[in-house]
């Protein structure tokens, strides 16, 4: 294909990539859930299901690393570099406080339309022993996949700033469909994985974020399970409220997180991604 050529797809197909993406992204999701859908017996179907998510991980960076920089030169301002480890431990620690807090957002917003019934959670052993194989692939396989597709490929084609924030609340509202009972909260955890992207130009540390969400629904669903403490749940729009004791937990580590990450920006972080400038 000639370069006259190439521009000439470029032009057509990058105000189309944010669908794009989005409809790739979902065709792997469905693709990886089919081993579950066929109802595959026990951890087999899980493990295939893994098998399918790391085979989707790949094609997508293939397409990242490969096809992407051919058809977008912009692609070139956020390469998959290493990210630095400590900034990612550091988002990790601050993800259960921002998952708390987009609780209660979604709870406040919710509360202004009708009324919210609460209900105690009650998550038996039983089931959270099941759960927890599918847990996996949602802490350490999903978020690679998700992001990769609804942030890397959708938003890094466009250079200037604008462009790329519109893009972010569009494949925030995608997003948010995508996840349908849970559709405010998927948004409020979109626009904020898209904002990172954006300013540190390194999808990895959205990843961290993202894992560390769905880490917490995890371990807040094993504190319910082993009766170490309370929460509160509703399911249309999911939303979970811990109680004091996990809300003081998630401070901690949060303002310890803030420090591992703080302790970088100045020098290291600062420098790689140039500062929230526009291009």
């Amino acid at each position: 294909m000639t370069t006259s050529n190439m521009s000439k797809l470029s032009s057509v197909l990058k105000p189309l990539m944010p669908l794009l993406a989005t409809a790739y992204g979902v065709a792997l999701i469905y693709v990886t859930a089919l081993p579950l859908d066929r109802n595959i017996p026990g951890i087999w179907g899980e493990l295939l299901s893994w098998l399918l998510t790391i085979a989707g991980i790949g094609l997508t960076l293939f397409l990242v690393f490969r096809v992407e920089p051919k058809m977008f030169p912009a692609v070139k301002q956020f390469p998959l570099r290493r990210p630095m480890f400590r900034v990612i431990a550091g988002v990790l620690l601050i993800a259960p406080l921002w998952f708390i807090t987009k609780g209660y957002i979604v709870y406040g917003l919710t509360s202004l339309v009708h009324t919210v019934q609460m209900d105690p959670l009650n998550y038996p052993m039983s089931e959270l022993r099941e759960d927890l194989l599918a847990s996996v692939h949602a802490v350490l396989l999903a978020p690679i996949l998700e992001e990769l597709c609804f942030r890397q490929m959708a938003i890094s084609p466009f250079r200037r700033r604008g462009a790329q924030i519109t893009v972010c609340v569009v494949m925030a509202i995608l997003f948010g469909i995508l996840h349908i009972r849970n559709f405010p909260g998927a948004f409020l955890d979109a626009i904020i994985y898209g904002v990172i992207f954006i300013w540190s130009r390194n999808i990895w540390y959205s990843i961290a974020l993202h894992a560390g969400v769905n880490l917490t629904s995890t371990l807040l669903a094993v504190y319910c399970g082993w009766g170490l403490g309370n929460l509160q749940m509703t399911n249309t729009p999911v939303i979970i409220l811990p109680d004091t004791k996990a809300i003081a937990g998630s401070i901690v580590l949060a303002i310890v997180g803030v420090l591992l990450i703080t302790r970088f920006l100045p020098s290291k972080l600062q420098h790689q991604t140039g500062g929230f400038h526009c291009l």
